[in-house]
């Protein structure tokens, strides 16, 4: 094929299904298209999806093309409806992320630390399991583990809520000594 087809010839050839005479316009056109792109986007990635998405468009729609009109006008169009599309999805994200928790490093991203977490878990048990004072640990139990008031515990207990206060802190110096925090 002849590299020197106008446009109108590329894109009559282009609507018959012509891949080189789609590149050739690719080729022509894209670098003009990302510049124009990246200048209102401001943002690498998103001009080269934005871009890359107009040129599949036209492929796409290649049977409803109009060789008697400019090509640059058209994938700019193309361009700015995908650029609004981007924006509006943009705007979504961000109004979605506002209501989910945010997202934090799982065990399972990093193997080590997870080791070193059931480590650490392990040793805590053992030490709640076989250092406290029956009591103390049962007392330890319901406030960390179930979650349990200080006050629920002392009328569970018939204690007061002072002696509860006191048999969760000794548990937990006992930890952190145990544990050399």
């Amino acid at each position: 094929m002849n590299s020197k087809l106008s446009d109108k010839q590329l894109l009559e050839q282009v609507k018959k299904s012509d891949m080189v005479a789609f590149r050739q316009l690719f080729e022509q056109y894209q670098p003009i298209l990302f510049r124009h792109v990246l200048f209102q986007v401001g943002d690498n990635d998103v001009a080269h999806d934005i871009v890359q998405q107009t040129f599949i468009s036209v492929w796409e729609h290649r049977s409803s093309l109009k060789p008697n009109l400019s090509f640059l006008a058209y994938i700019f169009r193309i361009s700015r409806n995908l650029i609004y599309d981007s924006i509006k999805h943009h705007k979504v994200r961000e109004r979605t992320n506002a209501f989910l928790p945010q997202l934090t490093k799982s065990e399972i991203d990093d193997p080590e630390e997870a080791a070193q977490l059931n480590f650490i878990r392990e040793q805590i048990e053992m030490i709640i399991n076989t250092k406290l004072p029956n009591k103390c640990r049962e007392i330890f139990l319901l406030s960390r583990f179930e979650g349990k008031s200080n006050r629920e515990i002392a009328e569970s207990f018939r204690l007061s809520v002072r002696t509860v206060e006191h048999q969760i802190s000794y548990a937990l110096r006992l930890i952190r000594k145990k544990m050399k925090l």
